[in-house]
């Protein structure tokens, strides 16, 4: 049976579409599993790994506002964190993931 990588790499190629990834609290994760997938540079071009909030404006273009307002885990910060990448990379589809890694890093 295929790997969920597998499949979206088929998918990706079927389509002749384009990935990208912004991650946050998965620190590079999804990317890895990604780029297991052999052959994976036809659809696959690249992360960002924006770990901090300041990565996440410097690099990406996440507004500052949108963090202070909804917090870094947010799905407006993660919609922010999609948009920049797809531009940043220049993907047709860039996906992003926030949230909080581990039982310490809880901010209200």
């Amino acid at each position: 049976m295929a790997s969920l990588e597998e499949k979206i790499g088929s998918l990706l190629r079927q389509r002749g579409l384009t990935l990208g990834v912004v991650e946050s609290a998965t620190g590079g994760l999804i990317s890895h599993r990604l780029t297991n997938v052999p052959g994976s540079s036809d659809y696959y071009k690249g992360s960002v790994t924006a770990y901090s909030n300041e990565a996440k404006v410097k690099v990406v273009g996440v507004k500052a506002e949108t963090i202070d307002q909804y917090g870094a885990v947010s799905s407006q910060v993660a919609e922010e964190m999609a948009d920049g990448g797809r531009k940043v990379l220049g993907v047709d589809i860039c996906l992003a993931d926030t949230g909080i890694a581990g039982p310490s890093g809880a901010t209200p």
